[in-house]
């Protein structure tokens, strides 16, 4: 697999750069909108990561650039966290973005999603049919469609979850293999009324989750907590 990078910071594109060649990843990695352009090479790479605040311009130029040519997952690596910059990122077709400061390894899982549903990864999907393995769970995400298949029969059944839920199932899907904070959970979830979602409410949708997709809800085998730290998924 093959990483576009475009970092200014100079130790942080060194860290990234290294990290992801020890991931097995061939990684170019170029600091300025200039050098994006230039160094650029159309199906050349199968993901691109972007800094947006640059010396010479915006990473939102240059996913505008990318985009022209081939249809490149793109994840947007930023200290502009404010929700304007991340609709601006995700409506020019960025698949995701990350804020500074950030963990490595949350990271490297987003990478490993993205590929995954732009069907350049092999583990954990189905990228034919858009389907997310979820240890038992299969995730049509087409269709928004969630199954549990019975171990004995190897029939599926299909769950009904309300939209917030399908979101936070889906939130940890994304993440698996990274721990997520009930901080971070509730940064990124709301209701169908726009109201954020508080700490209680929370609480609420993970045991309701749980008793729809956990064979034994009072001892979760799909998302664990992780005392004082929040909750993981590493199926």
């Amino acid at each position: 697999m093959k990483i576009f990078l475009l970092e200014d910071d100079d130790a942080i594109g060194m860290g990234l750069k290294y990290s992801l060649e020890k991931e097995g990843y061939e990684v170019t990695s170029v600091k300025t909108v200039a050098e994006a352009k230039s160094a650029w090479k159309t199906k050349e790479y199968d993901l691109s990561i972007l800094d947006i605040n640059l010396p010479d311009g915006s990473g939102y130029d240059v996913c505008k650039f990318l985009k022209e040519s081939e249809d490149i997952p793109v994840i947007f690596l930023t200290a502009a966290d404010a929700e304007v910059n991340v609709v601006m990122g995700l409506e020019l077709g960025a698949d995701d973005y990350i804020c500074k400061p950030f963990r490595v390894n949350e990271l490297m899982a987003r990478i490993k999603s993205v590929l995954r549903r732009a069907g350049k990864g092999d583990k954990g999907s189905d990228s034919a049919s858009n389907i997310e393995m979820l240890g038992n769970l299969c995730i049509y995400t087409n269709e928004a469609k969630v199954t549990i298949k019975d171990e004995a029969t190897g029939k599926e059944e299909s769950i009904e979850l309300t939209a917030l839920e399908y979101r936070l199932l889906l939130t940890f899907c994304n993440n698996r293999g990274v721990v997520l904070t009930r901080n971070q959970l509730l940064s990124d979830m709301w209701d169908i009324s726009g109201d954020f979602v508080n700490d209680n409410t929370l609480t609420v949708y993970i045991k309701r989750l749980r008793d729809k997709i956990e064979k034994d809800p009072s001892d979760p085998k799909i998302i664990r907590t992780v005392r004082g730290m929040g909750y993981i998924v590493d199926k």
